[in-house]
């Protein structure tokens, strides 16, 4: 069954050819194919679009109106799988990332570079959040992926770790000395504690694995950014949880102290988290596979 659009389009090429045979050679179709296409059209319009003679067809007034509407559709329709085109080649579109601040800084940069070399005409929207809020996001829409701390437990959302990451504990010189043997858990609890705010899925993983131990912690200082937990620990103000990869720069400098505990938290993973329901688009796609290939996954 010929459908209303394949009609509209013999129409467009014959009212474009002023004759029946160069729109059938043009549409790969046979001259009463076509023929009998546009009498399908006018019977539906009730309605005479062409006048016939012996040199060919032209458009009568009636015909000359639809053609200016037709006309304007099928440009649009080519613009559109034009359009649709490149978003398949990565040659346009936009890519909505969620990721918090730290994670954004110490692990994702990189593979934004990579895909931005690959794909420069791919915009990059960023969103920042909790690994909550970043959730959020994703079920409204509004993010394409998230790269969130794991543990996480949402049946909405499918989760594919990327790099193991460790919990530790450090502190400044004034209480290095404090510190000089392993400390059980209950011991840094008494301490004053620098803490990330309750609301980070990394505040809540430590405090759950220590709650499971029998041990509450009331912490000194709760702050919204890794950096000022390092900052904090720094000057002396009491000992930071913190995590170890992000760390590094003030470890190796010796700007802090890891502390030495007799029993490590375990470790959890970073991972990049999308909704199950809703196929990746194609620049999603890719920038996942940016990220497992360098990471090795």
């Amino acid at each position: 069954m010929v459908s209303k659009l394949d009609l509209y389009k013999v129409f467009y090429r014959v009212a474009k050819s002023e004759s029946f045979s160069n729109a059938a050679k043009g549409l790969y179709m046979t001259q009463p194919a076509v023929s009998q296409a546009i009498m399908q059209l006018e019977r539906e319009l009730d309605i005479r679009l062409f006048n016939r003679t012996p040199k060919g067809v032209s458009l009568t007034n009636e015909g000359s109106l639809l053609f200016e509407y037709v006309n304007s559709a099928i440009h649009l329709l080519d613009a559109g799988e034009e359009k649709m085109l490149e978003f398949k080649n990565l040659t346009a579109g936009e890519l909505k990332i969620g990721v918090g601040d730290t994670i954004s800084r110490y692990f994702l940069l990189p593979y934004l570079e990579a895909f931005h070399n690959h794909y420069p005409n791919i915009k990059l929207k960023i969103a920042n959040g909790t690994t909550l809020e970043l959730c959020s996001l994703l079920k409204s829409g509004e993010v394409d992926i998230a790269i969130c701390n794991f543990p996480l437990d949402d049946p909405a959302l499918e989760r594919r770790p990327c790099i193991d990451i460790h919990d530790i504990f450090v502190c400044g010189e004034k209480y290095k000395n404090l510190l000089s043997k392993p400390a059980g858990l209950d011991e840094v609890a008494k301490l004053p504690l620098i803490l990330l705010e309750t609301k980070s899925n990394s505040r809540r993983y430590v405090e759950e694995y220590m709650i499971s131990k029998g041990i509450r912690i009331s912490p000194e200082f709760e702050l919204g950014s890794h950096d000022l937990l390092l900052e904090f620990a720094r000057i002396n103000l009491g000992i930071a949880c913190v995590t170890k990869e992000f760390s590094q720069e003030y470890l190796n400098k010796g700007l802090l102290f890891e502390v030495e505990l007799t029993e490590e938290i375990p470790k959890r993973s970073i991972g990049v988290c999308f909704l199950k329901s809703v196929p990746l688009s194609i620049a999603s796609t890719k920038f996942v596979e940016i990220m497992e290939s360098k990471i090795g996954i």
